[in-house]
């Protein structure tokens, strides 16, 4: 029982808050200061702009109906149900947010860094929980699976632009667009963040003549394995042993120091890994984006 509810509640309960965030910056940063917004809920801004009477969070709504009727037949059920969630509930914060409280502009330059931070945190952990807020963000999902190389920000940073520039259309100012593009690089940028930055850890690269002791403590003393590959000088032509091994970005020092003190002439090459699969660090997930 504690399982189900660890596995089905708590996904629901991390997207509910990303949404009332996702809310928040739409709100307080993005509709105040006609900064231009990608995806449907720019389109909400184009046609609330042009029928005020058409509320952004409903007009989102009905244009998602065709998007996910399309992702049903490509994502499957779960996580067309997640998103749905995601998407009714992002909208009626927005809604409901802007009928009790209605944001006064601010800095632009201000609004697009505060509102890039919060909508695209808000939309990674959303994507975290395997739900998507409907929109862009569904095509981004299944463009993902055909692009499956390309970070989920990056997809949606090509897809929302073109959106982006017919909002500033609608309200003719270029600087909407300017500061849309602004906002929407950090917003991608904080999402990719998210996404995948959260799970940095780092590989080195150890090449020295004590590599036995080092591998011993590597293994006993740090608790991480190694793997041995085999390699040899360009210069001397003399045959190396590389001690490949990956860790938690908090072991960095631990391992330098080690290194060091067993053998000051060790070379070492330390490198980022923002994703590393397998025991001691992320399993494989069915729907990792």
């Amino acid at each position: 029982m504690k399982n189900l509810l660890k596995q089905h509640l708590v996904p629901y309960l991390w997207i509910t808050l990303a949404s009332a965030v996702y809310a928040v910056g739409f709100n307080w940063c993005y509709e105040p200061n006609q900064i231009g917004f990608g995806g449907i809920t720019g389109l909400g801004q184009i046609i609330n702009y042009l029928l005020p009477w058409a509320p952004i969070g409903t007009v989102v709504i009905i244009l998602n109906v065709p998007l996910f009727i399309l992702g049903w037949k490509f994502l499957g059920g779960h996580i067309l149900i997640s998103s749905l969630y995601a998407m009714f509930i992002s909208s009626v914060f927005i809604d409901v947010l802007h009928l009790l409280y209605q944001f006064k502009p601010m800095d632009p330059m201000l609004a697009c860094i505060f509102g890039g931070v919060l909508m695209g945190g808000s939309l990674g952990v959303v994507f975290l929980q395997g739900a998507t807020t409907g929109g862009t963000d569904l095509v981004a999902r299944l463009l993902k699976l055909r692009f499956a190389w390309l970070p989920m920000g990056k997809i949606l940073l090509g897809v929302d632009l073109s959106v982006i520039l017919a909002v500033a259309a609608v309200f003719g100012n270029l600087s909407s667009a300017l500061y849309g593009i602004v906002a929407l690089y950090l917003s991608s940028f904080v999402m990719d963040k998210v996404l995948y930055g959260l799970d940095n850890a780092k590989v080195a690269y150890i090449i020295s003549d004590s590599y036995e002791a080092i591998t011993q403590a590597l293994i006993h003393d740090i608790d991480r394995g190694v793997t041995i590959l085999h390699g040899q000088g360009a210069w001397t032509g003399a045959e190396k042993k590389v001690l490949m091994v990956a860790f938690k970005q908090k072991q960095i020092v631990e391992i330098k120091r080690m290194v060091n003190g067993i053998d000051p002439n060790a070379f070492l090459v330390v490198c980022d890994a923002h994703e590393v699969l397998g025991d001691g660090f992320r399993a494989y997930q069915e729907n990792d984006i």
